[in-house]
């Protein structure tokens, strides 16, 4: 909270566009209560985007795979392409060897990008991390998602009986 005091300066934004994942559960969860609260405070309008297509629109490509490593070893990828860029395929958490099998795009981009290339043999990998200032690559669509997490997989905690 301080980080966003020191950003805004004493301004009040008009909006509140978040990252609603995929992540670590509690990380995605925290991020966007943060965001709730702020939007409540301030009357501002709340809105999400993934990190996974903050990535993609970020790539320029035309085709592009993003892949961010996950807990447990896996990874989560979802397939992008178009003009405007969107979705092609439903994101997903999976193993390395699966994942392999499940990108279509010859450029994947992100943190396990060049895991992902490792393991497919082929294409080109370009590390990355999503950053906030790309959001405005994003088309109108991707950028106005309701403001809850988005996960590749069920969660790991399981309800007391």
């Amino acid at each position: 909270m301080p980080l966003i005091a020191a950003l805004l300066d004493g301004r009040r934004p008009d909006a509140i566009l978040v990252d609603c994942g995929p992540g670590s559960f509690t990380g995605v969860r925290v991020g966007i209560a943060a965001a709730q609260g702020l939007a409540i405070g301030w009357g501002a309008p709340l809105a999400g985007y993934s990190s996974l297509a903050l990535l993609a629109a970020a790539s320029g490509a035309d085709a592009v795979t993003a892949a961010l490593h996950a807990g447990h070893g896996e990874i989560f990828l979802q397939d992008y392409g178009g003009d405007p860029i969107g979705p092609r395929t439903e994101l997903r958490s999976l193993p390395p060897e699966a994942a392999a099998v499940a990108a279509r795009a010859p450029l994947v981009v992100g943190s396990a990008a060049a895991d992902l290339v490792a393991a497919r043999g082929w294409g080109e990998a370009r590390p990355a991390l999503p950053r906030a200032a790309d959001a405005g690559l994003l088309p109108p669509d991707l950028r106005a998602l309701p403001p809850r997490p988005l996960y590749g997989r069920a969660p790991d905690a399981k309800p007391m009986r």
